[in-house]
């Protein structure tokens, strides 16, 4: 695999180094690489259509089990950013070789100056998921607002004359941000301070913001421990909590054995799903059916 990489990697340094003719000529659209699918609907709010986006993570896809395709490689060599959520292990374990691909590529990192979270089970800088921040920032409609406004900036600064335009796209998502947030919360009144279980901590962000409190059976990332599957199987009796809910990407075997034990069921969700404000409207939904139970 890594000789087929760097068979690849050579043939693409070749044509990169090539006339460039052919790659800003009119009709053809500048290549903008994300990560993930929310970051390509987080840039089309703001710039349309304006630019092809390249997603590293495509539909279906698990970030467990990443990897990078002929066609992703010649994506990025023409690419004018990547932006990054930060922390997905996938982004950290892959970032050299994407960035070997294409050196004047621009590195955007949207978790800067984030308040993020840290994993229960940090330990200094290991690498990947648990390198001791959780990164499922974009399941929060308070940090979206946030990364929206790096993005518009860095899509304005690609395209200049398009810049009163970004923003008012910007201002408009701002406010479509601002109704979700406010839709949620009402939806979530009265809820404060329910516990809730799930495989992985996708909904740190989420529960922080509208004061729930997740339980994870892999905080850090890693595979649950007995000692912490009994621990958890314990909690969900004693509160009553009858509901796992997993990625719908992830294997749902350990999930399946967690929920038999609780006399409980499992629900999946897509952390990753791009239909971002419907998404956070679903997750709410599955929720607060269960907070009734």
């Amino acid at each position: 695999m890594r000789k087929i990489f760097l068979i690849v990697i050579s043939a693409l340094l070749i044509i990169s180094c090539g006339p460039q003719t052919n790659r800003n000529k009119d009709g053809e659209k500048q290549v903008i690489t994300v990560s993930i699918l929310p970051l390509k609907t987080f840039v089309e709010k703001i710039a349309g259509d304006d630019f092809d986006i390249n997603v590293l993570l495509p539909p279906g896809a698990s970030p467990a089990n990443f990897t990078l395709v002929p066609s992703q490689l010649k994506n990025i060599s023409r690419s004018e950013i990547w932006f990054r959520i930060g922390y997905v292990g996938f982004e950290l374990s892959w970032r050299d070789k994407i960035l070997q691909v294409n050196s004047n590529m621009k590195e955007v990192n949207l978790s800067e100056g984030l308040d993020l979270i840290r994993t229960e089970t940090a330990q200094g800088n290991e690498p990947g998921p648990s390198a001791g921040i959780n990164p499922h920032t974009w399941l929060s409609s308070g940090l979206v607002r946030q990364m929206s406004g790096r993005i518009t900036k860095e899509l304005s600064l690609l395209k200049p004359e398009k810049e009163k335009e970004y923003e008012a796209n910007h201002q408009q998502f701002l406010v479509e941000i601002d109704e979700l947030d406010l839709e949620l919360r009402n939806a979530l009144a009265g809820y404060e301070g329910k516990q809730f279980i799930t495989f992985h901590p996708s909904l740190s962000y989420y529960a922080r913001e509208y004061g729930l409190i997740q339980h994870s059976l892999e905080p850090g990332g890693k595979e649950p421990t007995p000692q912490r599957m009994a621990r958890l199987i314990d909690l969900a009796r004693k509160e009553n909590i009858g509901v796992i809910y997993i990625q719908s990407d992830f294997d749902l075997e350990q999930a399946r054995v967690f929920a038999e034990e609780i006399n409980g069921e499992i629900e999946q969700m897509w952390p990753l799903n791009p239909a971002w404000a419907d998404n956070l409207r679903e997750i709410t939904r599955m929720l607060t059916a269960h907070f009734n139970d």
